[in-house]
């Protein structure tokens, strides 16, 4: 077991622990490699399509295979907490509105799956892209499972692990919200986190546009 596996499962005894990762261009053995890095012996797909033209062997009916192989579960959970819903109900625009979908039904049930599977797995949310900031793993279904008591950590291409609270950082000095703050050594108001997971996802523009992640 690694360091990372020991620190994680000694949180886990007081908070749910959540992992991300993004498959990335990534091969299947390093894929399973990063997974087994973190101690992790489940994976909910949260891509609304699971799958690749580019790397087939992410498709759904593949990654099933080889990590049942490796002894990693896998779980599809993109109908529930997926970034692109089909419902029309949930898009503003023609594109995927992060409140709506936060306040689905679907979408809660789906939180609640993954919090009551902390209980018997170490569980990665896994989508498509590589960096965190970019995918809604991070700015949809991060932000409310943190919300909820879950402790998040993001697995980086790297291997590294990234707790949420780093990763949120990230976030505020890439939307500008850190520019100001005098007390850095002091947690963000979470106002402040807020406006800048609106400004990433596409909610309020930066300049003259910013881009919704997929």
């Amino acid at each position: 077991m690694t360091m990372l596996a020991i620190e994680m499962q000694s949180i886990a005894q007081d908070r749910p622990v959540v992992f991300t990762i993004g498959h990335s261009n990534h091969s299947s053995e390093r894929f399973v490699a990063l997974l087994q890095g973190a101690g992790i012996t489940a994976v909910a797909d949260v891509r609304s399509i699971p799958h690749s033209r580019r790397w087939p062997h992410f498709s759904r009916a593949q990654i099933e295979r080889w990590l049942a192989d490796a002894g990693i579960a896998y779980v599809f959970l993109g109908a529930e907490l997926g970034g692109r819903p089909d419902d029309p109900a949930l898009l503003r625009e023609g594109r995927p509105d992060y409140d709506l979908i936060a306040a689905a039904p679907a979408f809660r049930a789906g939180l609640d799956r993954v919090l009551d599977g902390t209980g018997r797995y170490r569980i990665a949310l896994m989508c498509a892209e590589r960096e965190p900031l970019d995918c809604h793993r991070f700015l949809l279904v991060s932000r409310h499972l943190h919300e909820r008591g879950a402790r998040l950590c993001h697995i980086l291409a790297d291997g590294s692990a990234e707790p949420h609270e780093v990763t949120e950082g990230r976030l505020l000095h890439q939307t500008g919200g850190a520019a100001d703050r005098l007390f850095a050594a002091l947690p963000p108001p979470r106002d402040a986190v807020a406006r800048a997971y609106d400004i990433r996802s596409g909610k309020i523009a930066r300049g003259h546009h910013a881009a919704r992640p997929a």
